[in-house]
């Protein structure tokens, strides 16, 4: 067995494909409609790596929120960057929510931010 890849939901396509294009270098490989649950699925992913990224919308969904952090169930998707510093002015100049700023874990560098829906993700700096 192999692990494929990992969904999340997004409430604008158009918007999460571009942010995964553009602040993680993500390209998108696959994007078409699911009838049979009213939905659309895209597939994105990172050069290098044989995992996905699937962003998902459903047509019908009338609410989304994200709950608090204590109370969700998914964590967190995480991207290993090379440079902390000048990925976090970028990010903050394109008005990205950082939740958490850089802090050293072990030989590492971690931040967390998140996605335009709310979806928490790790940057990794390794050292």
């Amino acid at each position: 067995m192999v692990f494929s890849h990992v969904s999340i939901r997004t409430s604008d396509m158009e918007r999460s494909i571009r942010f995964y294009e553009g602040h993680f270098g993500m390209r998108l490989v696959n994007r078409r409609p699911i009838p049979q649950n009213r939905a659309e699925i895209a597939f994105l992913e990172s050069e290098g790596t044989p995992f996905r990224l699937e962003l998902t919308w459903f047509l019908d969904q009338k609410r989304f929120e994200q709950a608090e952090y204590e109370h969700r169930l998914f964590d967190h998707l995480a991207f290993v960057i090379p440079d902390m510093d000048g990925m976090l002015m970028r990010l903050k100049a394109d008005r990205v929510v950082v939740t958490d700023e850089p802090y050293m874990l072990g030989a590492s560098k971690i931040a967390f931010i998140e996605d335009p829906d709310g979806t928490l993700i790790e940057l990794i700096e390794k050292r």
